[in-house]
């Protein structure tokens, strides 16, 4: 039978001394058979049974926001999850490919402070530009708009401008973005305790002839250098291509064939 104790009179006592009160008063409490040694008494009970520590894949998983299939190999959960905050930097076609696939599985995305976003590159990655909200000029606090934003938007994307934003301000927006079951996406910017970082540098081109065409002809692909990090993961890189196909643009994972444009470096 559970004993009750008074928890009364432990203010102004250190940690050992209530720890001994504590004690004086669960023995007084049992009665006097608690307070003496007794003979030892063999349970016959059956020791608890623990219950097996779940594996990583029968872990629940969180829900995401889809991003293009060749870059969803190299996130934790496949996808950026909800509620969290994902700091994005590079090249531009990384947070566009994004934009495209939230939008174009029927979900809501707002773009803040980003006045020359790709909206016909987004198009040809097939976002669908209706259910997209753009704030180009969000005026002398871009970081409120987003957090009244992650009310009703399933991926808030936030251009910071080259600004720092203050850790107890970056706290308040991470907890409004995980009690909203919203994601938050910041770039161009510092952003201290994102849960995950993605960035993209561009590494070649294809298409473009070799021999006495080398440099010639027109660029068919894209090809990015992706390096994914996170509080919880190995930081773990990939080559994407992003290609015309027809009147589209496709994504998928670099392979090493056909004549290929090396990128200067900047």
């Amino acid at each position: 039978m559970p004993v009750s104790v008074d928890l009364d009179g432990l203010d102004g006592l250190s940690r050992s001394e209530r720890i001994a009160v504590l004690r004086r008063r669960i023995s007084g409490a049992a009665g006097p058979a608690a307070a003496s040694p007794a003979a030892p008494v063999t349970s016959t009970a059956t020791a608890p049974v623990l219950e097996p520590v779940p594996t990583a894949a029968q872990r629940p998983t969180r829900p995401v926001l889809p991003v293009p299939s060749a870059l969803s190999a190299l996130l934790p959960e496949g996808g950026l999850a909800r509620g969290s905050v994902v700091a994005v930097s590079g090249a531009g076609s990384l947070l566009t490919g994004i934009l495209a696939s939230v939008t174009a599985s029927g979900r809501h995305a707002a773009v803040i402070g980003m006045p020359r976003l790709g909206l016909l590159a987004a198009a040809e990655m097939g976002a669908q530009l209706h259910r997209l909200a753009l704030v180009p000029d969000p005026g002398s606090d871009p970081v409120e708009v987003a957090a009244v934003l992650l009310d009703g938007i399933d991926l808030v994307v936030l251009g910071l401008g080259g600004s720092a934003v203050p850790p107890s301000r970056a706290r308040a927006v991470v907890a409004r973005a995980r009690a909203k079951g919203a994601t938050l996406v910041v770039t161009d910017g510092r952003w201290d305790g994102a849960e995950l970082t993605l960035s993209a540098r561009v590494d070649g081109y294809d298409g473009p002839g070799s021999g006495d065409r080398r440099g010639r002809g027109r660029v068919r692909a894209v090809r990015l250098g992706v390096e994914v990090q996170g509080r919880a993961i190995r930081p773990r890189t990939g080559r994407l291509v992003v290609a015309s196909a027809g009147e589209g643009v496709e994504w998928s994972t670099a392979r090493e064939s056909g004549p290929t444009m090396t990128a200067l470096s900047s």
